[in-house]
């Protein structure tokens, strides 16, 4: 297989500036000629290892960054040419159904979230057609490897994109194959780019709530006042609102992390007046022998009768019985997340305000207006639930002001 046909992939599939292109074939060709066996058959982690220490002591870091990703297409390139995918059959046959649903199993009894499970259930749908006609007992980590350069070369995934389909594929290869996964140090990483997140001035944040009416607007509020993602809003528990600390517990919240934020004083009586609302609906729910509230993990076995307490409650219901997928049993649901995101929607839209807002823009304001009044970023890590300091500090880019202080001396 001639190098020209490699170029002329690279080229079309626009993974690397055409100006690079030249660069990657070059040390393509001199991975073949140190490379102990034919071109048609490179074993995918030695011949690499062994190419990349070979250059370590002549070459630059961002060279052998380049090397190492011009192999890791090429070998992806080979492998493509050497078994094409089927594209015609999309039905899963029986192996694969069974698959299927014994992840759903395996998800549930590791009491990962309902929307985990769909995710998950979305990349192995994906795989399948990647991988078909392969039955689930043949696959091994070359299908998984090709299948995440796949992504980063020919789909042009993000980063986070790309290591969520990991992820998923990692829990159906460990829990459902019972195989480990070996290094992926060769797989093709998809590129990710710095990206500043959109911040709304202060004056805009007011007006921004001040034109969405009702339960949104309550919620608006808690989400900028407390630096709240989306479903942790939505998923808020009666116990969690501590009017007397002005707090907020946050359970189980991105990363299976709990962690306490702020509910501002200035919504109090707001959430306090809602409370007295839902309260009437719990009560109703309770005379009507509804089935109880959705509880994480194994407490619903752990307190049969907790479901049905006033505090597990959620703060926002929804007005609605729905049927819980995975217990097959009608309950109250919380409000969905996707109502909020309409209704900010629309008010930006009757603002005028000429910028990409969305539920998480308020958060992003939240942690930028704190930076800009002079709090220090490690407490807004914390409040945040950042799990590194480094991603908080993205806030600093963002803020209006210089949050470490420093006067230019020209200005002097």
């Amino acid at each position: 297989m001639s190098l020209d046909e490699f170029c002329n992939y690279l080229q079309s599939k626009g993974y690397v500036l055409k100006k690079q292109i030249p660069y990657y074939s070059r040390w393509v060709s001199q991975f073949l000629q140190i490379s102990s066996t034919r071109s048609d058959q490179i074993p995918v982690d030695q011949q690499m290892d062994h190419f990349l220490s070979s250059i370590e002591k002549k070459c630059e870091q961002w060279q052998i960054d380049q090397a190492k990703e011009a192999i890791s297409l090429y070998l992806f390139f080979i492998s493509r040419k050497r078994s094409p995918v089927a594209k015609k059959e999309r039905d899963w046959n029986t192996d694969w159904v069974e698959a299927g649903e014994m992840m759903k199993r395996m998800l549930r009894l590791k009491h990962l979230a309902y929307s985990t499970e769909q995710s998950y259930i979305i990349w192995l749908r994906d795989f399948y057609r990647h991988v078909q006609p392969t039955a689930p007992k043949q696959l091994d980590d070359g299908h998984l490897k090709n299948y995440l350069s796949y992504l980063a070369s020919e789909r042009r995934v993000a980063k986070s994109t790309q290591n969520q389909a990991f992820n998923a594929l990692l829990f159906f290869y460990r829990h459902v194959l019972d195989k480990e996964v070996g290094s992926i140090s060769d797989v093709i990483r998809s590129k990710r780019g710095r990206r500043l997140p959109t911040v709304l001035t202060k004056e805009d944040v007011m007006r921004l709530i001040g034109a969405i009416n009702g339960i949104y607007g309550l919620m608006a509020q808690i989400i900028y006042g407390g630096g709240l993602r989306l479903k942790e809003c939505v998923r808020l528990r009666v116990k969690d609102v501590e009017f007397e600390k002005n707090t907020l517990m946050i359970r189980g919240a991105k990363g299976d992390k709990d962690r306490q934020t702020l509910l501002p004083e200035t919504v109090q009586q707001a959430l306090r007046d809602h409370l007295n609302k839902v309260r009437k609906l719990y009560d109703a729910d309770r005379q009507s022998n509804v089935a109880g509230v959705y509880l994480p993990g194994a407490l619903s076995r752990k307190y049969p009768k907790a479901d049905t307490e006033w505090i597990w409650y959620w703060v926002f219901p929804s007005a609605n019985l729905a049927v819980d997928p995975r217990a097959n049993v009608v309950r109250r649901h919380h409000l969905s997340g996707s109502n909020l995101q309409k209704a900010i929607k629309k008010a930006v839209a009757a603002l005028g305000i000429d910028n990409k807002v969305s539920v998480h823009t308020l958060r992003h304001s939240f942690a930028t207006h704190l930076l800009e009044n002079g709090y220090d970023i490690r407490t807004i890590q914390l409040l945040l639930g950042h799990a590194s300091l480094q991603t908080t500090m993205i806030y600093t880019h963002v803020a209006h002001k210089n949050f470490l202080g420093v006067r230019s001396p020209l200005d002097n």
